[in-house]
């Protein structure tokens, strides 16, 4: 009586597991399914990831559909193969986003070696004009000392003709009042009853 109470407990008890583990088995592939699929949504909801990796993401989507519908005997192999996509998933997304990335930063790289290229072409042009102006203006000046210099030339040169002119008028003036003096003399002489500056003649 006592083994066959213990007989009828173990088989009830093998029931109990029977139909309590493919339950656990179903629960546990649900859970699987649901946290794969929760990882591809917030690829999808990503600003970062859009449009990235797309062939990726459709490989690990079906796999995780796979693996919600897998056995239970199928189930660590399907569940391997679905978090495997994921990854997949995942790292060909941030790999897609990175890359992105990196164009963005080398397009930026260009655009500021154009702009400073375009200021340093503005900055020579402006240091070329600022030069030529400063040319000019010396050149000008230059033509400005040149042409007062040869003023005061032709200046000078008109005093020193003056200058001569009016020598020659003092020296011929002088000559003159010497002649009239002589004259003069001459005419005193005379009217003394001899020549100026003549000696008597000895006997």
């Amino acid at each position: 009586m006592r083994l066959s109470t213990d007989i009828r407990c173990l088989a009830i008890a093998l029931m109990l597991a029977a139909a309590v583990s493919p339950a656990h088995a179903q629960g546990r592939s649900d859970a699987g399914a649901e946290a794969l699929g929760r990882k591809l949504v917030a690829l999808d909801v990503n600003p970062d990831y859009a449009n990235a990796a797309s062939f990726e993401r459709l490989q690990a989507r079906n796999a995780v559909d796979a693996l919600a519908n897998a056995r239970q005997s199928q189930y660590e192999a399907a569940y391997y193969v679905a978090d495997r996509r994921v990854q997949i998933a995942e790292a060909a997304a941030e790999t897609a986003a990175m890359q992105r990335q990196i164009r963005e930063l080398e397009r930026e790289r260009t655009e500021l070696l154009l702009e400073a290229s375009r200021r340093d072409a503005a900055a020579a042009r402006a240091e070329a004009e600022r030069l030529r102006i400063q040319a000019q203006v010396r050149a000008e000046e230059a033509e400005r000392l040149r042409m007062q210099t040869q003023s005061d030339a032709d200046a000078m040169a008109d005093v020193e003709t003056a200058l001569k002119d009016v020598a020659g008028a003092q020296a011929a003036r002088l000559k003159a009042a010497r002649a009239r003096e002589a004259e003069l003399a001459r005419q005193e002489a005379e009217l003394m009853g001899g020549k100026p500056d003549e000696k008597p003649k000895k006997k």
